[in-house]
C-alpha cells in the first residue's frame, strides 16, 4: 500500500500516527504522514516522511488561545483551527490518491476534509478515533463538557440532546467550511456530520481497547477496536541524563504534566509543588513551556522537558495529567495511579472511564490547588489500593499492541475495496 495519514492536533494526536507510520513500513507499506509543520522534525527524526498541513508559528499561536482549554468554547476553537486548513489538505489528499493506485488514507477525527476527498474519489479510508469521548451513544453517552445525560434518561430525550445539539451547535460550527469546500468541488451539502457522517463507511478503527470502553450496540457497525497505541519517542528521545540520576537517587516520583501543547499551566505546577511539599514526596515537573514554572521549585523536584513515558513511567509512583487519553493509556500500562485535572475535549470522559476502573480520581479546575491534590495523592497512595487495581490493569496489556492489530485493520480494508489495483476516478 502507498499509505498517507492525515491528523491534526497536539502531541497527543501525532503520536499514534507516527507509530502507525512506523508499524506499516517496518511491513513493507509506504508511509506519508501529514500534518501541522511543528511536527516536522520529530516525524524525520523518526524516519516517516512528512507533508506539512499548516506551519508551526500557526500551532503555537492555536496553543496560547486560552480558550481552547475552556470547557464551553474549545469545541469552536479546535474546528476552526480545522477550518483553516481544510482546503489545503483536501489538496494534498485528493492529489495523493490520484498519484498513487494502491493507496489509502487514514485519517483521525479532526481529518474530515479527507472524509470529504472520499465522497469526491474513490479510495478506502480508515477513520481512527483515539478516544471513546468522540463516538456517541444512546446506551451509554460519553460524559462530555456540557453534555447531562445520564443512562437512566429515557431514549427519546437522549436522542432530542442529540439532535439539540446537532442543530444548534455542531452543524452550525462545522457545517459552513465542510460543505463550503463540497459546493466548490460539486458535491452536495451534508448536515448531521458528526452523527455518522465523519466515519469512513469502509473502516473505523478506535486506538484503544474494549476494557477501556465496553462497545455499545449503537456505535458505528464498521467500528473495531485495536488497542492503544503507545508509541511515545521512545528509541528516538532519551531520558534526559538528570532525569535519569534523579530517579536513582530517592523514592519513586509523581509525574505531573498538564499536557504536550498547555502553555497556561502555571497554577497546575504551582499546586503540583505546594503538594510534594505538603505531602514529603518528589515530584517530576513535565513541560516543554518553562514559562509557566514557578520560579523555585520545592525540594526533591526537578523539571525535564519532555521523556518517553514508556521509559518514564514505571519509574514513578503516580501521575497527575490533565486527562489526555495518550496520558491515560501510559499510566495504566505502567501500573499506576492518576490524579486528573480534566479542562475540555474528551478529558471528562477519560476521567471517568479511569475511576470507574479504579485506579484515579479527578479534580475540577477551581478545586485543584495544592491542599487538595495533596489530599486526593495520599488517598491514591497511602495504603496500596489503587496501586494494586493499577498494577492488575497493567497486566491487560498483552502482544500484539494497538498499532500492530491496527495496522491489520488497516490492510485488511485495502484488500476488500473495491477500487483495489484501479484507477481513482471521481465518484
Amino acid at each position: 500500500m502507498k499509505v498517507l495519514l492525515v491528523t491534526l492536533g497536539s502531541h497527543g494526536d501525532v503520536h499514534p500516527f507516527v507509530g502507525l507510520s512506523l508499524e506499516l513500513r517496518r511491513r513493507g507499506h509506504s508511509a506519508t504522514l501529514a500534518t501541522n509543520g511543528h511536527f516536522e522534525s520529530l516525524a524525520r527524526n523518526a524516519g516517516v516522511e512528512f507533508l506539512p498541513i499548516g506551519t508551526d508559528e500557526e500551532y503555537r499561536k492555536l496553543t496560547t488561545d486560552i480558550d481552547l482549554w475552556s470547557p464551553n468554547k474549545a469545541f469552536k476553537v479546535v474546528f476552526s483551527a480545522v477550518a483553516q486548513t481544510m482546503r489545503k489538505t483536501y489538496d494534498l489528499v485528493a492529489d495523493f490518491v490520484q498519484k498513487h493506485d494502491d493507496s489509502l488514507v487514514i485519517a483521525s477525527s479532526l481529518g474530515m476534509a479527507a472524509r470529504v476527498a472520499r465522497d469526491k474519489f474513490e479510495f478506502p479510508l480508515v477513520t481512527v478515533h483515539l478516544q471513546p469521548g468522540v463516538l456517541r451513544s444512546l446506551i451509554d453517552p460519553p460524559k462530555l463538557p456540557g453534555l447531562f445525560m445520564p443512562k437512566w434518561l429515557p431514549m427519546w430525550l437522549k436522542r432530542g440532546i442529540w439532535e439539540g445539539g446537532d442543530k444548534y451547535v455542531v452543524d452550525p460550527t462545522i457545517g459552513p467550511p465542510i460543505n463550503k469546500l463540497r459546493k466548490e468541488i460539486g458535491l452536495e451539502p451534508i448536515k448531521r456530520i458528526m452523527r455518522d457522517w465523519w466515519h469512513s463507511p469502509d473502516r473505523v478503527i478506535g486506538l484503544f481497547p474494549e476494557w477501556f470502553a465496553p462497545i455499545p450496540g449503537d456505535w458505528p457497525p464498521q467500528l473495531r477496536l485495536a488497542g492503544f497505541p503507545l508509541w511515545d519517542e521512545q528509541g528516538v528521545t532519551a531520558l534526559p541524563p538528570e532525569l535519569d540520576e534523579f530517579l536513582h537517587s530517592g523514592d519513586a516520583p509523581i509525574a505531573f504534566t498538564p499536557g504536550s501543547a498547555m502553555v497556561h499551566g502555571h497554577e497546575f505546577f504551582e499546586s503540583a509543588v505546594e503538594a510534594c511539599r505538603i505531602t514529603g514526596r518528589r515530584g517530576l515537573l513535565l513541560t516543554r513551556f518553562t514559562d509557566q514554572l514557578p520560579k523555585t521549585l520545592a525540594p526533591g523536584v526537578i523539571h525535564v522537558p519532555y521523556a518517553p513515558f514508556t521509559d518514564l513511567l514505571p519509574r514513578c509512583s503516580a501521575i497527575v495529567h490533565h486527562g489526555g487519553v495518550g496520558t491515560a493509556a501510559q499510566g495504566l500500562r505502567a501500573g499506576i495511579p492518576q490524579l486528573l485535572q480534566p479542562m475540555a475535549h474528551d478529558q471528562f470522559d477519560n476521567g471517568n472511564r479511569l475511576q470507574k476502573l479504579g485506579v484515579g480520581l479527578w479534580l475540577g479546575v477551581r478545586k485543584f490547588n495544592g491542599k487538595n491534590v495533596a489530599r486526593a495523592l495520599s488517598s491514591l497512595l497511602d495504603d496500596g489500593t489503587y496501586t494494586q487495581r493499577a498494577k492488575a490493569i497493567a497486566e491487560k496489556f498483552v502482544a500484539p499492541g494497538g498499532l500492530e492489530r491496527a495496522v491489520d485493520l488497516v490492510e485488511q480494508t485495502f484488500e476488500s475495496h473495491p477500487s483495489r489495483r484501479r484507477v481513482l476516478t471521481p465518484a
